[in-house]
């Protein structure tokens, strides 16, 4: 019996080398945030072009303390997109803050940038825009839009992505990575803060570690053994492991090539999937540099041969995993309940949501897999 094809929607590219990699943490017995986060730092920093960086447990926690830092607090404003993972608006509750929402727009998935200055008024303290599934969102025109606001990137997606020439995490006051399995460049779960702010990065950096007035690092090392850290601050522990510093600095080493090739299979797709009239391929505007976390189509269901629920069904049949691209946070219950969203109240988000289909793309994948699912999207009619 021949056993049927598997492709995962995404599957991290890891192995001997990653595995290696944790043989000196765990030899040394510092396995906590330690001199492998450090190096991780500074070569993520000098990797997207940035003074600093900061890892984190997660993107999650890099937002949230990127907006702590700033005193992001009860009665302020944050403005999101509507279609995004619901990590960029649960951030600004965690704070206390109210996530005001604008819509997409439908060929870049990116936030609408024409729909922000009504939302803008004195209670507005930031704005996240998102650089949703590797493509940059168009930060120049946002800065114009927005003068004064302070532009915090969810980067989620976006490592090793480009605008204009500039890399993502660099075009705002600061930015937040992901270092998921899902993403690129993965240490399991794991973030990463970079800004060219000395005093924000000076601020994350303590409230990272619970608002301790001396990092780990330099208590371990220091000569006088019996001096304990004060805390001024309420902070958090947000801290990344030395077991995952060490495995990202191996990852980090490979995202060019990474992103080298995700490039030459999305441009694969593209081609061979523009001739289907159903299918609306990924748009990726003039000066930008997809980061292809995600090869994201949307589907018009007037044209489709089935729905798009059913053509995911159907290919996961062939065994082809896909997904929606994310969700709608508007049309999520936690906010439906809480802010009297309807799903109608943010158009094209509600409609990325009901018919967007990620399709699978990463660097596990062979030539014959992508073959594979372009015969199977072809085949649905």
């Amino acid at each position: 019996m021949v056993k049927q094809r598997e492709i995962l929607i995404s599957q991290p590219d890891t192995g001997e080398e990653e595995w290696q990699a944790l043989r000196e943490p765990l030899t040394t017995g510092w396995l906590t945030q330690g001199p492998k986060v450090a190096a991780f730092q500074r070569a993520f920093a000098e990797r997207h072009g940035v003074k600093y960086a900061i890892a984190t447990s997660s993107c999650t926690t890099a937002l949230h303390l990127i907006l702590a830092a700033l005193g992001i607090r009860s009665g302020d404003e944050v403005i999101a997109p509507a279609f995004t993972w619901v990590a960029t608006a649960n951030a600004v509750l965690y704070c206390g803050a109210k996530p005001v929402f604008v819509d997409v727009d439908r060929t870049t998935f990116n936030m609408d940038i024409h729909q922000i200055p009504p939302k803008i008024n004195q209670r507005t303290k930031a704005i996240i825009p998102v650089h949703l599934f590797g493509l940059c969102a168009d930060m120049d025109a946002l800065a114009n839009t927005a003068s004064g606001i302070c532009l915090i990137e969810d980067a989620a997606c976006a490592s090793g992505s480009t605008y204009k020439g500039r890399s993502a995490g660099s075009l705002g006051l600061a930015g937040a990575f992901s270092f998921h399995p899902r993403k690129s460049i993965t240490t399991g779960e794991g973030g990463m803060i970079t800004t060219n702010d000395e005093a924000l990065a000076k601020k994350i950096d303590v409230l990272r570690n619970h608002g301790a007035s001396v990092s780990e690092e330099l208590r371990h090392t220091h000569l006088h053994p019996f001096i304990l850290p004060d805390f001024d601050l309420l902070g958090f522990n947000y801290r990344m492991t030395d077991l995952q510093a060490a495995v990202g600095l191996v990852q980090l080493s490979k995202l060019d090539r990474y992103i080298e090739e995700r490039q030459k299979w999305a441009e694969f797709y593209t081609k061979e999937l523009s001739e289907i009239d159903w299918l609306h391929t990924p748009t990726v505007p003039k000066n930008h540099k997809h980061g292809w976390q995600s090869y994201v189509c949307l589907i018009d269901e007037k044209k489709a041969p089935m729905s798009r629920n059913r053509i995911m069904e159907v290919l996961q049949s062939k065994g082809i995993s896909t997904r929606p691209g994310t969700h709608a946070v508007h049309m999520l219950g936690l906010y439906r309940k809480n802010f009297g969203f309807k799903q109608d109240d943010f158009p094209v988000a509600r409609d990325c949501d009901r018919y967007s289909l990620a399709i699978p793309l990463h660097n596990r994948m062979t030539e014959e897999d992508f073959h594979y699912v372009i015969r199977a999207i072809k085949g649905l009619g």
